[in-house]
């Protein structure tokens, strides 16, 4: 962040007024240290809007930088010297006109710091745990969200403990190591070593940060949705794919439609929202399929998109009521047409995806033949990391320099 800018930022109050469970509506004081609520749900940050509406206008945001911070008006962090930033810009809009459509548009997430959409909800909840007085945090993850929290923590002196299922990419092990975090490999899913963060944490080991036990991360993934909105010239694109594990995104930006719609600046429109899973791990679909609220575990959980492999989500039905409110759907992809996508845009677009990332295209692809959308639809699809922390095809072919064949052939 600028200076001139950090300054902007310089003693300003908070608009949040309070916390509330998303399952029961209770209400919590904010300014302490909160976890799930009595419910054992998430709790979401409620702001007074309409005093943040009259602090800030659409002509003001729009002369502001167009990185994260711009939106601090509708976050939580209070104090400018909380703020904990590596350069969280805006990420692109980036057209794939040949694997996707004319008219699909792919948020390019992978252009943050740690080179995933991870960032923007680990820098909230690390700057409001730093704002809140943690000292030590643990975090299960399938491998960016560890990268993120380790990159942050460091860079403000909260000591990480990281633990990720044994087949975690190599690399997301390695970069949580290299910035600063200890980082355990678990013979188990990410649930499984959630249940480890939250047997430390109850016995008062470290507070327990995991995907929405608190209630920051939402707050920082919902600049997804504020971006769209300012992209978008106030308008929202009719379709979104995302891909779903934890689903932090998802709900964080049907909540950032909600407060931009009370702030005035956008209409009660919403995009339809499609959750993205992979067949190998559906719980979200099952759910949705069978008219439930709440997801069961998915046994047996596999995928190339580790991203998206999470059995069981805290925030289930969250992501469920967003998809039918939206009269969108949650779609299974099957892994060899994740990779397919991600090949195809490759060679065909020039982006490179992430498997996750891959089965948004993959998903939109399907949706198209099932008529669920029309080619003619504003689609955005969300590739949440840089393809270059995944393993690719290998690339062998030589030449000999000194015996070089005809180069019409090459």
């Amino acid at each position: 962040m600028r200076r001139d800018d950090a300054n902007l930022i310089a003693d300003r109050p908070t608009f949040v007024t309070h916390l509330e469970c998303s399952l029961t509506g209770e209400r919590y004081e904010a300014g302490r240290l909160h976890g799930l609520s009595s419910a054992g749900r998430p709790l979401l940050v409620r702001y007074d809007l309409t005093a943040a509406g009259q602090a800030l206008s659409r002509d003001t945001l729009e002369a502001r930088p167009t990185d994260l911070w711009r939106w601090r008006e509708l976050l939580p962090v209070r104090e400018t010297a909380n703020i904990v930033s590596l350069g969280e810009i805006e990420t692109p809009l980036v057209p794939v006109p040949r694997s996707g459509g004319a008219n699909v548009l792919v948020k390019d997430e992978g252009r943050l710091p740690t080179g995933s959409f991870k960032a923007r909800g680990l820098v909230m909840a690390v700057a409001m745990a730093k704002e809140l007085g943690v000292t030590k945090i643990a975090m299960p993850t399938n491998g960016n969200a560890g990268a993120a929290l380790a990159a942050y923590a460091s860079r403000c002196g909260i000591e990480t403990i990281v633990f990720c299922p044994d087949d975690t990419p190599e690399i997301n092990v390695r970069e949580i190591a290299m910035q600063g975090a200890r980082v355990y490999r678990v013979n188990g899913l990410i649930d499984e070593c959630g249940a480890i963060v939250g047997k430390g944490a109850a016995e008062g080991r470290w507070f327990d940060l995991s995907t929405l036990k608190e209630p920051y991360r939402i707050e920082g993934k919902k600049t997804m949705g504020l971006e769209l909105a300012a992209q978008f010239g106030w308008q929202l694109p009719d379709a979104i794919f995302y891909p779903t594990g934890g689903g932090t995104g998802l709900i964080g930006m049907w909540k950032a439609f909600d407060e931009l719609e009370q702030l005035g600046w956008i209409g009660s429109k919403r995009p339809r929202m499609y959750a993205v899973q992979a067949s190998g791990c559906a719980p979200i679909v099952k759910a949705f399929e069978d008219g439930v609220e709440h997801a069961e575990r998915w046994e047996n959980a596999h995928t190339v998109a580790a991203g998206i492999r999470v059995p069981k989500a805290v925030g289930d039905f969250l992501i469920l009521r967003a998809v039918r409110e939206s009269e969108g759907k949650a779609l299974a992809v099957e892994d060899v047409d994740t990779l397919r996508a991600v090949d195809d845009c490759a060679r065909e677009d020039g982006l490179l995806l992430c498997p996750e990332g891959g089965a948004t295209l993959a998903a939109y692809r399907n949706a198209l033949a099932a008529g669920l959308v029309d080619a003619g639809e504003r689609v955005v699809l969300f590739n949440c990391a840089t393809g270059l922390k995944y393993p690719m095809p290998t690339a062998d072919q030589t030449l000999d320099k000194n015996a070089l064949p005809d180069l019409g052939t090459v």
